[in-house]
């Protein structure tokens, strides 16, 4: 049975920052991308970053570029998203997914996901 489990969010003022972690069982890790993504009640979700299966590379949407940061500890089985600079826009649930290949920022490539951790930014 394949779990992943996102950890690390809260309510947090502007500016401040947050370190999101997602622990995973059930597969071997150092063979997927990891991906993280973003979803708001009403609106588009959003692909955050991802990060290819070997650590290697990784991959940031525009809106998170040079605040956030991708990492993974293959040891721990678990891929890590630094949150800096937080501003109310990045308030949603955050959702971290696995695919067997290349790191992509859409969803529907991924099809392993976990339940989700919420992040609210205060102004």
């Amino acid at each position: 049975l394949v779990r992943m489990v996102e950890s690390g969010g809260g309510l947090v003022q502007a500016g401040e920052s947050l370190k999101l972690s997602c622990t995973v069982s059930g597969l071997t890790f150092g063979n997927y991308a990891m991906g993280w993504f973003r979803q708001v009640p009403g609106k588009e979700g959003e692909g955050v970053s991802c990060i290819t299966s070997s650590g290697g590379s990784t991959y940031y949407a525009d809106s998170v570029k040079g605040r956030f940061t991708v990492s993974q500890d293959n040891a721990k089985n678990t891929v890590y998203l630094q949150m800096t600079t937080l501003n109310p826009e990045d308030t949603a649930m955050y959702y971290c997914a696995a695919r067997s290949g290349t790191c992509y920022l859409a969803s529907s490539w991924y099809n392993i996901w976990g339940q989700g951790t919420q992040v609210t930014v205060s102004s």
